[in-house]
Formats: structure tokens, sequence, C-alpha cells
């Protein structure tokens, strides 16, 4: 009777960590998709704010630059 009542816990134990990995799958890509919805506003939000888009990094590009001369 034991090992029929151990049999049917395991049964049981087996099912719902099952049903608790479905849930976490579902979860993990609920939390993507959110995660990818923030960034994209994230983005389109600097972008309006500060006029980011389309310009390169580091400053206006008006500053000095190094002129690389020959030694010949």
């Amino acid at each position: 009777m034991g090992a029929v009542a151990s049999c049917i816990v395991g049964v049981f134990n087996s099912i719902g960590a099952c049903l608790l990995g479905i849930v976490h799958i579902v979860g993990s890509i609920c939390s993507g998709i959110v995660n990818g919805i923030v960034g994209l506003f994230e983005v389109l939000v600097t972008c309006l704010t500060c006029g980011y888009c389309g310009r390169r990094k580091g400053g206006t590009g008006t500053g000095s630059r190094r002129i690389r001369r020959s030694r010949v």
C-alpha cells in the first residue's frame, strides 16, 4: 500500500513541476515582450526629447582635430 501512495505522490509532484515550468515559460515570454516594448518607448522618448536620432555620438564635430603631416 505504501508503494502505491508513493507512486501517486510522485505523479502529482511531476505534474506540479510540469505546470510550474509552463507558468515560468509563459512569464518569461511576457517579460521579454514587455522589455522589448519598454525599449522601443525608451528609444522613441530619447529621440523626441534630445534629438539624438541620426546624429553621431561624441560632440558636434567642430572641435579641434589632429592633422597628420608627412615627415618627408
